[in-house]
């Protein structure tokens, strides 16, 4: 240690600057987040009618009720065709031309006037006839079509009692059945077909109906309007009208959630939009993807959210698959809904939930009507959320952090050192190499800062994730050695287990350097509100198992030992590729390299497998008694396996380090890991981490034990069967 001390000074000493940047860095994402404490709801009014609707009660008597419980927004939908045709009585439909037309005889069915202006008008198979048997409902569409649309984009046909309305489509709006097969006597398929079914134009937006407006008003509400907008129905003229349409409300809403494919105004830009956004002090929301990474893509919507400077809220939307989650896992009630909506505030920065109420289990149209339901799920989400400090109320608007490029620039500097000392331990390259690989890798920094800006962050955080953890295995591995060559196999258990311990303390703690190393440089409000996320986390945990394996050959050797341990050497590399392969090795590499596939593909954002629901109600046993849940995969694998490592190794038992080597190795990249979930605050992974710490250990020492009692029971029934032979 003292001639490591002595010969890496400057290094050692830019890498502890590096680190103190990023306690800095750090220390001012906390202090953001700790005022980033307050949520809100808003609820979906289309949903609670269909619930109303199944209920004992009307709509406005549920209002009232979700109004007792605190919750005093509505998310109103403006109608299209889709909405007043099947959510309404009105006397109105629409089809597509297409539809229309397979009848030889269609133009009987209407009136002759309105054929001949359909003839002058042009049309095609495309485009879309609305019919209307009233007036008032008429007069609301055909206003909207007028107020929003461009006039080379409709034909409108007044009637005396109601009239028609023709939309101008296109192939590219045009909505198609999937393909199917005609089969004949054979079955055997003949043609394949599909056929237009409908248009993207059924859900172009008319506004707010005046019977709803009045509804949520008189329930004392407040309506936060949700605009659908399309791709070439969505001008400057077309926000515009809509923005008028707002202000008839008589009041500003709180947020804009953007509906649709974009932002209103798109197709010219965001100008309208972010002008009535900035102007008015109205919060845009960033709705959440289905699978909890990122947001959905709406155009427009990021750039206004950068505009303003990130003024802007992450929304979680409770989908449909949310919705079914009543009396899942066994749970009584909805307590699996209210898991799920304390996990998107506490863990994922969501600050707006947009709330639909709950469904009965694997039932895609029963809702739950029972009011009690509703009343314990939210006081009890509010009363888990108050032990964060969160609060119900106006969503809280996360303040504007930016990480400057001189600090980016500063922390991987400081992983360039650490990399030089981890191949100088490894390889004794010599002062002269050090210091030749640190400037050329320092000037390769600046280059590809210089030519790609935009990715210093990635390039911080990764070096991070990958620089960290490979300390911390030269240190196990190196110390572990150490403990075997010092130490007789017959030392006392309570030794073996002590030094465990300590060597899984200072491993622990080198990895979380590196977690917050790896989360300072991506701590901007662009990557909190998830616009950007860390890319790599495969193969930040991926290189350092591969690291293990050469750290492990240059102290453990290959087979016949080392004659100077930590030093890789060029006979280790020969040894092992000259290597005999037995089908034992074979097998044993199927299981390992499994365990490694699985491992992998449970990591990271999108994991693709499912946890099973035995581990998601142990998971939420441990949410629900600490204030955050420790990874399984630390406290119950990963960390004993470090104890497991130095006592094995003290045993001389072969084969076993290199396995709880590798085991060990996925709790150092795991504590790393914690910290690239960026829209995580930060608190809760210390927290997380240290919980893991304390139950690992506890874990660990269980283990420990156990295997030594299996480990004697094999020594004795092993000296009794050389007795007998």
């Amino acid at each position: 240690m003292k001639l490591l001390l002595k010969e890496n000074k400057i290094l050692l000493f830019i890498l502890i600057l590096s680190i103190l940047v990023s306690f800095v860095t750090i220390g001012g994402r906390i202090g953001v987040e700790t005022k980033n404490k307050s949520y809100d709801i808003v609820l979906d009014y289309n949903e609670i009618k269909a619930m109303a609707d199944q209920s004992e009660h009307d709509v406005s008597w549920w209002l009232k009720q979700f109004k007792d419980m605190g919750i005093t927004k509505v998310g109103l939908a403006e109608e299209n065709m889709v909405s007043l045709m099947e959510g309404t009585d009105l006397p109105i439909n629409a089809t597509i031309m297409d539809i229309i037309t397979r009848e030889a005889d269609w133009e009987a069915n209407y009136p002759e006037a309105f054929i001949q202006g359909l003839y002058d008008h042009g049309f095609d198979r495309y485009d879309l006839l609305i019919e209307s048997a009233s007036k008032e409902t008429f007069d609301f569409v055909a206003n909207a079509v007028k107020e929003r649309y461009q006039p080379d984009r409709y034909f409108i046909s007044p009637a005396e009692d109601g009239g028609f309305i023709v939309l101008d489509g296109t192939a590219k709006e045009t909505l198609y059945s999937e393909k199917y097969k005609y089969l004949n006597s054979m079955k055997k398929g003949f043609v394949e077909k599909d056929e237009i079914v409908s248009s993207k134009l059924m859900y172009l937006n008319f506004g707010l109906l005046d019977s709803k407006t009045k509804i949520v008003k008189d329930a004392g509400m407040e309506i936060i309007p949700r605009t659908a907008s399309y791709d070439g129905w969505n001008d400057t003229n077309y926000a515009k009208a809509v923005i008028a349409s707002y202000q008839e409300l008589g009041k500003v809403p709180e947020y804009m959630i953007v509906g649709g494919e974009s932002v209103i105004g798109w197709d010219d830009g965001i100008d309208v939009a972010k002008d009535y956004i900035t102007e008015n002090n109205i919060t845009i929301g960033l709705i959440e993807n289905t699978t909890q990474l990122q947001n959905i893509l709406q155009y427009g919507v990021n750039d206004i959210v950068k505009s303003t400077g990130y003024d802007a809220v992450r929304i979680f939307s409770v989908w449909d698959y949310i919705q079914n989650r009543y009396q899942y896992y066994g749970y009584a009630g909805a307590k699996e809904i209210e898991n799920t909506l304390f996990r998107a505030v506490v863990e994922r920065n969501v600050r707006l939930i947009y709330f639909k109420p709950i469904k009965e289990y694997k039932d895609q149209h029963v809702y739950v009507t029972d009011v009690e339901e509703y009343k314990t799920m939210f006081s009890n989400l509010e009363t888990r959320l108050a032990k964060h400090d969160i609060k119900f109320g106006q969503a809280s608007v996360m303040e504007n952090y930016q990480v400057s490029f001189w600090e980016k620039l500063a922390m991987v500097i400081g992983c360039i050192a650490a990399a030089v000392l981890i191949i100088d331990a490894l390889l004794a390259i010599g002062k002269k190499y050090k210091w030749l690989l640190f400037i050329l890798g320092t000037l390769g920094v600046i280059g590809f800062y210089t030519v790609l800006p935009g990715y210093a962050e990635h390039l911080a955080a990764f070096a991070a994730a990958v620089m960290f953890p490979c300390m911390g295995i030269l240190l196990i591995v190196k110390q572990s050695k150490e403990f075997g060559d010092m130490e007789e196999p017959s030392v006392k258990l309570v030794k073996i287990i002590s030094k465990g311990i300590i060597l899984l303390i200072c491993g622990v703690a080198i990895s979380l350097l590196g977690g917050v190393m790896t989360a300072a440089p991506i701590s901007s409000a662009n990557f909190m509100l998830e616009i950007d996320i860390f890319r790599g986390v495969k193969l930040a945990q991926l290189l350092p198992l591969a690291f293990y394996l050469v750290v492990y050959l240059a102290y453990y050797g290959y087979r016949t030992g080392k004659k100077n341990p930590g030093r890789l050497e060029f006979h280790d590399i020969r040894d092992v590729l000259y290597t005999d392969i037995k089908v034992w090795m074979i097998l044993l590499a199927m299981v390992l390299g499994g365990v490694g596939y699985y491992y992998l593909i449970r990591t990271g954002h999108d994991s693709s497998i499912e946890v099973s629901n035995l581990e998601m109600i142990f998971r939420n046993m441990l949410e629900d008694h600490l204030t955050a849940r420790p990874r399984n995969k630390e406290f119950l694998f990963a960390f004993p396996s470090i104890l497991l490592l130095v006592y094995t190794t003290v045993k001389r038992l072969p084969l076993w380090p290199i396995i709880f080597g590798l085991a060990s190795v996925i709790g150092l990249t795991s504590v790393v890991n914690t910290f690239m979930h960026i829209r995580t605050p930060l608190y809760l992974g210390f927290v997380r981490t240290g919980y893991s710490l304390l139950f690992g250990i506890l874990v660990g020492i269980v283990a420990v034990v156990l295997f030594d009692v299996a480990y004697q029971l094999y020594k004795k029934l092993e000296r009794q069967i050389s007795k007998n032979v």
